[in-house]
């Protein structure tokens, strides 16, 4: 991940002779325009309201107001995510601020730059539990990668900036800065620049040269190599680098769900993605290597499944901006810590020179992996209750959108017909929760999105039960002109704990049934509930409907689309790894369907 990049802090100004006086509140305003911030996601409340006086003032932020704070969360971590900037939330104290905590623990898990300001009650009542008062510095001390608690005016500038470099440098992650009322409300010369003083951080940017020099050796001599992509290579701005490194080695490529467009799915060396859900020939090809090149992954366990058994024949080059993730769960033959930008560069140049010395032959090994691709090709099965296969829905929004387009998932079946259905061609389009899983994530996510990209197509596909959990975002959508696209991939319950039920508790759907699209009833009526916002509404029951639909929401861009695809409540999600057993399972697979067999 990069330690400089379009994240980075801009530079400030030069210090002037004199400085003018301002409150705190108004340094707050003054330090993110000067960081050159240009929009912020926030609700205002007592303790953060000194703020907002002169936020409205500001002609350089747009200030977008959200209808929950975790809607603020999630959007600015889309817009992050969309444009590699730093993402700002505001909120107040107490419940303001905690309603931001899965927002921050979601960035946290995913390494999105996040900066999130929060007021505080007044520094002399701290403690009292005073109304709405939360130790929020202390509730999100291990979602982090710092919190600053300021109650002195003149600190506001060095924290807000501070917040910035911690936020956008390393590997990224959420900060948060909750500032007393009091604070906001005294004055102070404003000093600019600030000085910003972050004694131990020092995160590590250049590799060692002997490592990437062993590294290059591996790779030169491996005959099952495989580059196992994470989503490092994307939050450090790395495709391209990876792109010259995977043709120059000729290695297969598997992108994990974070990592999904880091290297286009059309590139005849990208098998796909491993994992519970992946491909047969990306999980086959980690499992069977003898050399792994980890970039910007973190061997989680839905990618590695029963850990000891993961990959045993193969030796690990384990690449990280980092070093609290090198041999974290699997140990590193060759750990390489560093910006992954450069460390690509530099692991290129040294195998060129390492494979003059080396015959090297993987004919053998493609071979192997082709006839994986050929024997087990994704796709799906029709459905048997004359609804729609939510996979064919989800592989015509790509198709019809286009790679230029942004995609924004839930979390669920719907996340990962979108990752496996939709093919991606560039980094920054495929937006996702992926460690903390967080139902709710897709709608502001998109919202963010199209903020930070407002010239691109965003959709929101989402699942009946994650869209109830944030739908109130579309008024924001409405009423601030961002016109996302809305499927919601409709099969009237929890999909995924409801296939878990149907593979490993005999069917029992206990308390898996939403009751929003099948039949006579619909709690909500998704259709209505969207004209309500202010949104064009359509919903879609047959397949010759579906293009229509889906052309019609890409014509409109006056106003948010909602889509309801009624979809079948028994299509799964395949293939599938049951959690805590061996990725070694196409023998299996073939004896046991349909728990493991792909559909085609």
């Amino acid at each position: 991940m990069p330690a400089e990049s379009a994240t980075a802090v801009p530079r400030p100004p030069a210090r002037t002779a004199s400085a003018p006086v301002l409150t705190g509140a108004q340094a707050v305003v003054r330090s993110l325009e000067l960081l050159g911030v240009t929009d912020v996601f926030g609700l205002p409340g007592g303790a953060i309201l000194p703020v907002y006086d002169p936020l409205m003032d500001s002609t350089d932020l747009r200030h977008i107001l959200v209808r929950h704070e975790q809607g603020a969360g999630h959007a600015a971590e889309g817009y992050a995510a969309a444009s590699n900037k730093v993402g700002v939330a505001i909120a107040t104290s107490g419940p303001g601020a905690t309603n931001l905590v899965t927002a921050i623990a979601d960035a946290y898990m995913d390494s999105v730059p996040l900066v999130c300001i929060t007021g505080q009650v007044f520094s002399t009542l701290m403690g009292t539990d005073a109304f709405q008062e939360a130790d929020i510095v202390g509730i999100t001390m291990p979602i982090t990668k710092h919190s600053f608690l300021v109650k002195d005016a003149s600190e506001i500038p060095g924290a807000i900036a501070a917040a910035f470099e911690v936020a956008s440098t390393g590997r990224p992650g959420p900060v948060l800065v909750d500032i007393t009322k009091d604070a906001q409300q005294a004055e102070v010369p404003f000093v600019w620049p600030p000085k910003i003083d972050l004694p131990g951080y020092r995160p590590v940017t250049k590799a060692h040269g002997k490592q990437i020099q062993a590294a290059a050796q591996l790779l030169a001599e491996a005959k099952k190599p495989v580059l196992y992509v994470g989503g490092g290579v994307i939050r450090a701005q790395a495709s391209a680098e990876l792109s010259a490194l995977a043709e120059t080695t000729g290695a297969p490529v598997v992108t994990t769900l974070m990592a999904r467009g880091a290297f286009p799915d059309s590139h005849p060396q990208h098998l796909g993605m491993p994992g519970m859900h992946g491909t047969v020939p990306a999980v086959l090809a980690l499992q069977e290597a003898d050399l792994l090149v980890s970039l910007g992954a973190r061997f989680d366990d839905r990618v590695t499944g029963k850990a000891s058994l993961f990959a045993p024949h193969a030796k690990v080059v384990h690449v990280d901006i980092d070093p609290a993730e090198i041999s974290k769960i699997r140990t590193a033959d060759v750990p390489i810590v560093g910006d992954l930008k450069d460390v690509l560069v530099d692991l290129e140049v040294a195998y060129r020179a390492a494979a003059d010395d080396v015959a090297r032959d993987t004919d053998e090994w493609w071979a192997f992996l082709d006839g994986l691709r050929d024997e087990f090709p994704l796709g799906y099965a029709p459905t048997t209750d004359g609804l729609l296969a939510p996979q064919y829905v989800i592989q015509r929004i790509g198709e019809l959108t286009g790679p230029e387009g942004v995609y924004a998932a839930g979390v669920g079946q719907h996340q990962m017909w979108a990752a496996q259905f939709i093919k991606y061609e560039r980094p920054n389009a495929w937006l996702n929760s992926g460690g903390a899983g967080t139902m709710g994530y897709s709608v502001p996510a998109a919202m963010g999105a199209k903020v930070a990209e407002p010239d691109r197509h965003v959709w929101a596909i989402d699942g009946d039960g994650c869209f109830q959990m944030t739908n109130q975002e579309l008024a924001t959508c409405a009423l601030n002109n961002i016109p996302i696209k809305v499927a919601i991939i409709n099969n009237s319950s929890l999909g995924m704990v409801r296939q878990w039920q149907t593979l490993f508790y005999d069917g029992r759907y206990s308390h898996t049934h939403l009751n929003t699209g099948h039949g006579t009833v619909r709690i909500p009526d998704f259709v209505k509930l969207a004209e309500a916002y202010g949104c064009l509404a359509i919903r879609v029951e047959k397949e010759e409907e579906v293009d229509a639909a889906i052309a019609l929401a890409l014509e409109t861009n006056d106003r948010p689309v909602v889509i309801d695809f009624v979809v079948s409540a028994d299509s799964m999600v395949w293939p599938m790894v049951p959690q805590g057993v061996s990725n070694s399972y196409v023998q299996y697979a073939r004896d046991h369907a349909p728990v493991f067999e792909q559909e085609d």
